[in-house]
């Protein structure tokens, strides 16, 4: 008896090589949360919690009658909404990792950097999790739909659309991320998660790349269809789902008229399309973007 799944690929050389330098490169840089973060520091008085500029609300008419302190106020909601769905999504991604880790070889360098993986977004979790408790406020999490449909991922998300979908989750949050780090004018506590998540997440980035290049090879007309399909999917429900509209009510606004001067805001899809510069070349090499999901794609509003 072996634990090797009969059906499972064997990883490729190239594969192998690239994960051997992942896990090398984990070795040598990650970050323990409740030795590396300050976690009875208080908030810095007048600093934000996230770039205004790349708040939903930055420049509409909802914008203008806020003060400078509510303005503040609910950059803290928005991080902490943007935070508790980086959990929803990290914890869907495990489930997908898991899975494929289930049936390949454990003495292939690939399988084991999937487990780390696994360690690592483990950590970010729960790290998040106690950055929302220590700023005091809810943890926001997706609108209920999202999160129903969510449960569908480790189903549906295999292959192509799986590592598509992981690259969504993770680069365009990361860029907003290194230029948050970044930023003076932003609580210590918000900069070093950024910084220690930017971090980590480079290596799962490169992982997905490869990943979803091998994916591609060799699918058929209808498959890549298919995969198409979901990612767009994917793609909107995501970026929809940054800022949950309760946030808005913290501030003392109207949560239906918040969003959707949010959503209406040339702002906001502005950032969300500048998020978006490093993933959508990505998507698009590998025949991930197809022209019949071209609606889906902007209204996800990561293509201007």
């Amino acid at each position: 008896m072996t634990l090797l799944d009969p059906a499972a690929e064997v990883a490729s050389p190239n594969a192998e090589a690239l994960s051997e330098r992942l896990l090398r490169s984990t070795a040598r840089q990650s970050y323990d949360p409740d030795v590396d973060i300050d976690w009875s520091a208080s908030p810095v008085p007048g600093l934000w919690w996230m770039q205004p500029e790349r708040m939903s609300l930055y420049g509409t008419p909802l914008w203008d009658r806020l003060s400078e302190e509510q303005r503040i106020e609910l950059s803290l909601h928005e991080v902490a909404s943007m935070v508790s769905v980086g959990i929803w999504f990290e914890v869907v991604l495990m489930q997908i990792l898991l899975r494929d880790a289930y049936r390949e070889d454990p003495r292939s360098a690939r399988t084991q950097f999937m487990l780390t993986e696994v360690g690592d977004e483990t950590r970010h979790t729960v790290m998040f999790g106690r950055a929302i408790e220590a700023m005091g406020v809810r943890a926001y999490g997706p609108r209920r739909t999202p999160y129903r449909l969510a449960r569908l991922g480790p189903v549906a998300l295999r292959g192509a659309s799986a590592y598509a979908g992981i690259l969504i989750g993770e680069e365009p949050v990361d860029r907003w991320q290194r230029d948050l780090m970044r930023d003076e004018r932003i609580q210590p506590l918000a900069r070093m998660i950024a910084r220690i998540h930017v971090t980590e997440e480079a290596r799962h980035v490169t992982f997905a790349r490869d990943e979803l290049a091998s994916a591609v090879k060799g699918l058929s007309r209808a498959k890549l269809r298919w995969h198409q399909a979901l990612t767009a999917q994917v793609a909107y429900v995501t970026m929809r789902s940054l800022v949950h509209p309760d946030v808005y009510a913290a501030v003392g606004l109207d949560p239906q008229e918040a969003r959707r001067q949010a959503l209406g805001n040339e702002a906001y899809r502005e950032t969300i399309a500048w998020m978006g510069e490093k993933v959508m070349p990505v998507l698009q090499e590998n025949g991930m973007v197809g022209e019949r999901d071209r609606k889906v794609w902007r209204a996800s509003y990561l293509v201007r």
